[in-house]
């Protein structure tokens, strides 16, 4: 997570060995970027105008008015208090429509469990909350959340993370039953944070990746309010995630709709010493075959490269997206994959904390990545805390913009007058369509000048008409719901499916429109610990139609030929497109 503990202080009685730790492991958060200059922002280059953007926040009308309950909005005593929840944009009752999962943890003191908050989609962006009768049990410390259909029966199951057991919902035609049995039994309370469902091995079932964040024992971690607190400039903080024991990270193999702890037996095991956050799953080398990054907050980020054998190789840091361009670690929170440049390859794209710019890493090819922050113009901004995260073509020209959430981890800075703000506004970057990005922030509507202290973030197209809309999970208030009211470009949006009628989860989508080539794929979590829209938005510009292929996730391919802008098709492997409605 964020909470970075520079400076921390523990008391005499902690152990040298464990200070001798600390002072190796505790770096200020600044040092991090001790020689990255921010770029000023650049000028558009002549004849280039940035689009009029008008991004509103309609939750309130919407009638999605949960408040998000994380402890104390005024002081935080664990770490588990500031990290947030995520939130799921998924079609649960099949009608179509994509519905909202907002989930919220509780308060840390009275350890209650709290209900998870789904809302049925209505139409024309009304939701009703229909927690009451969904299934979905009220949980003690929920976290993130990912999506897919585990046992083949073309309805949309859940996985919810906690501190705690974590659990498995299955969806039986628009309410759920928890089937956590199916899951490896918990053998001690882990921290699970983000996780995605993933077909590693080709066999036709969805597997299951889980991403824990650290071995927090509550009793042997210091509170704000103790003698022996930990500080961060100066102020008394919650203490992690440095000096706390780090984590590995899951892989659960589905055998026949039961889950199995395959870890160790594939390569995903590692030291316990990361501290991970998002899984964002993606075939960076295509080849066919699904690779895995997890944002690590405080430590490098791992890369798991798919060997096609049913194994994986960690190759983070060797491959160029672990650290920063200074080689250095990073508090990484968000991520999210995308074709920026238009090359053909997924390139990644992650959040961080204050006192450090977010991290682009283009995708160079041989599994390799380069961090391209500073000259695509990203690196203008240090003040905020980054948190979901999303490629998104926010005006539909057929390039990937950028849009993220931010927020401060720690709510005491409101008071401590050290030049820090527990809400903060959102930020959007403008893809110039030359390699660089152009910060349209100040200028992209009230929704994004509006100051939250955010964390998950989901995009998917609420009411169908063929432009994303992006909910935002938001501390202590109720969640944001973030639609473009401006004039856009034509677009498409593609739903791939099985044969069995499940979504295509890891299919690749190859669109050529306007003498342009975009990819993307299907997946299962990213944003930050979030789930969104399983089908796949293009934006096509002035284009009335596109040419289109796809690569299903058993590695055979359909040519679709061309598909006709401004609707929503549904391409079922084998039959090709069964389905087409107009925006």
């Amino acid at each position: 997570m964020p909470c970075y503990d520079p400076g921390v202080k523990r008391s005499v009685a902690v152990s040298l060995v464990l200070l001798a730790v600390i002072a190796v492991a505790v770096w200020p958060q600044g040092m991090a970027t001790a020689n990255r200059r921010p770029q000023s922002r650049r000028p558009l280059p002549p004849g280039k105008v940035a689009p009029a953007i008008d991004y509103r926040d309609v939750a309130r009308e919407a009638g999605l008015t949960a408040v998000n309950i994380s402890a104390s909005p005024r002081r935080a005593s664990y770490i588990t208090e500031v990290t947030g929840n995520g939130v799921a944009l998924v079609d649960v009752d099949g009608d179509g429509l994509l519905d909202v999962l907002l989930l919220s943890a509780g308060e840390m003191a009275a350890r209650k469990p709290r209900p998870q908050t789904l809302y049925r989609n209505r139409g024309g962006l009304r939701f009703e909350d229909i927690t009451a009768t969904s299934g979905i049990p009220p949980l003690e410390w929920a976290q993130g959340v990912c999506a897919g259909d585990f046992d083949n029966d073309g309805r949309t199951d859940l996985v919810i993370t906690q501190w705690g057991p974590n659990v498995l919902l299955r969806n039986q035609g628009g309410k759920f039953a928890d089937e956590s049995s199916r899951l490896p039994a918990a053998t001690t309370k882990r921290w699970s944070t983000g996780c995605a469902f993933v077909d590693y091995d080709r066999d036709g079932d969805l597997d299951l990746f889980v991403a824990h964040y650290a071995n927090l024992d509550l009793a042997a971690t210091a509170r704000p309010t103790d003698k022996n607190h930990c500080t961060w400039k100066n102020m008394a903080v919650v203490c992690g995630p440095r000096g706390l024991p780090g984590e590995s990270m899951s892989l659960y193999r589905n055998d026949a709709g039961r889950f199995v702890d395959v870890t160790a037996a594939v390569g995903i095991a590692t030291p316990p010493r990361y501290y991970g956050f998002t899984v964002l799953v993606g075939d960076f080398d295509d080849d066919g075959w699904p690779d895995v990054y997890v944002a690590c907050d405080s430590t490098a980020s791992l890369l798991f490269r798919n060997q096609r054998n049913g194994t994986f190789e960690e190759t983070g840091v060797t491959s160029g997206a672990a650290l920063n361009e200074d080689g250095r670690e990073q508090a990484g929170m968000g991520a999210t994959a995308g074709d920026y440049n238009g090359d053909g390859r997924l390139d990644i794209f992650k959040t961080n904390f204050t006192d450090d710019t977010p991290t682009l890493y283009r995708n160079i090819g041989t599994f390799g990545f380069q961090d391209v922050t500073s000259t695509a113009g990203l690196a203008i901004n240090t003040r905020l805390l980054g948190w979901g995260a999303a490629f998104i073509d926010i005006d539909q020209d057929g390039w990937r913009d950028i849009f993220y959430a931010n927020g401060h981890v720690y709510p005491e800075v409101d008071a401590a007058a050290i030049g820090e703000v527990f809400r903060q506004p959102r930020t959007l970057f403008w893809n110039r369509g030359d390699g660089q990005f152009h910060d349209l922030s100040a200028a992209a509507g009230e929704a994004v000048l509006a100051r939250h202290g955010s964390r998950g973030l989901a995009v998917g197209d609420l009411d169908n008409d063929g432009t994303p809309e992006i909910v935002i999970v938001n501390m202590y208030e109720p969640p944001s719901l973030v639609k473009n009211f401006a004039p856009r470009g034509k677009s498409i949006l593609i739903e791939p499916l099985l044969a069995n009628g499940r979504h295509a989860v890891g299919a690749r989508l190859r669109l050529t429109a306007g003498g342009r080539t975009q990819v993307d794929e299907v997946r299962s979590g990213g944003f930050h610990i979030s789930q969104g829209d399983f089908r796949v938005h293009f934006g096509l510009g002035a284009a009335d139609s596109a040419q289109l292929s796809i690569r299903w996730p058993d590695g055979t391919e359909s040519n679709l030929g061309a598909v006709a802008a401004n609707q929503w098709v549904s391409v079922q492997q084998g039959k090709g497109v069964t389905r087409s409605r107009p925006f």
